[in-house]
């Protein structure tokens, strides 16, 4: 899979596409990015991008002609989903990283300011998404959040297959604690449980702290979960 980077700050993604699990994706031919510099596209000596927004209010707005000339030098445009990544957008999920994964690149326009020129959006973005109900200062931190979790599904990335399997969201469920070794540190003992060698009460012991884990913490996932089991 080939990911696509439309922003004003290429340099935000080398260090992290060649670093831990992404880096050994890239070295074994399981993904690929390209960065595009929108400011490459502005079409005038001062590379710029923006301007004031029509109607007054605060702020730039990034001009629609450099993102449109940007998207069209990728070669089968039409062929990747485009992603504008912004807080009015869907709440990204896990299943959200399931379904992309299958797409063969995905194109990421990572905006500015107070966001893009409508007319980008409704012409050529096919997917929105937001990362939380927050405001960061540009698009680039939810496009890696979304390459990271989408790169996750794709097969022999994780080397693993049961990781995957057995994560947060999967079922919706937060996932259950976890120990290594040593047995005992600053007086905390690992459970008794995982060093009995019984698979049966292992897996009972975790789904439970699973269930309970989920329903402190993420009341909203329990419920979905609970509808799950209904449906079953």
């Amino acid at each position: 899979m080939r990911f696509y980077f439309l922003t004003l700050f290429p340099e935000i993604f080398e260090i992290y596409f060649q670093t831990g699990m992404i880096g050994r994706g890239v070295k074994a031919g399981l993904i690929d990015y390209t960065v595009i510099n929108i400011r490459e596209f502005s079409g005038n000596k001062h590379h710029k991008v923006d301007d004031t927004p029509y109607g007054g209010g605060a702020g730039m707005v990034m001009a629609a002609p450099p993102i449109v000339a940007a998207l069209k030098s990728i070669a089968d445009l039409g062929t990747y989903p485009v992603i504008y990544l912004t807080p009015g957008g869907k709440p990204f999920e896990q299943k959200d990283g399931l379904k992309l994964s299958e797409y063969p690149g995905i194109i990421f326009i990572c905006g500015h300011y107070e966001g893009i020129d409508q007319r980008v959006i409704d012409a050529y973005v096919d997917l929105e998404f937001s990362v939380g109900d927050y405001v960061l200062t540009g698009g680039e931190l939810p496009a890696l959040t979304l390459a990271d979790a989408i790169a996750r599904h794709i097969p022999g990335f994780l080397g693993n297959s049961d990781s995957l399997a057995e994560e947060s969201f999967e079922s919706h469920l937060l996932e259950y604690p976890q120990y290594t070794k040593p047995r005992e540190f600053e007086g905390q003992e690992v459970p008794e449980v995982l060093l009995s060698g019984n698979h049966a009460a292992i897996n009972k012991w975790r789904l439970l702290q699973a269930e309970t884990r989920t329903r402190l913490k993420r009341p909203d996932l329990f419920e979905k979960y609970q509808k799950s089991l209904h449906n079953e």
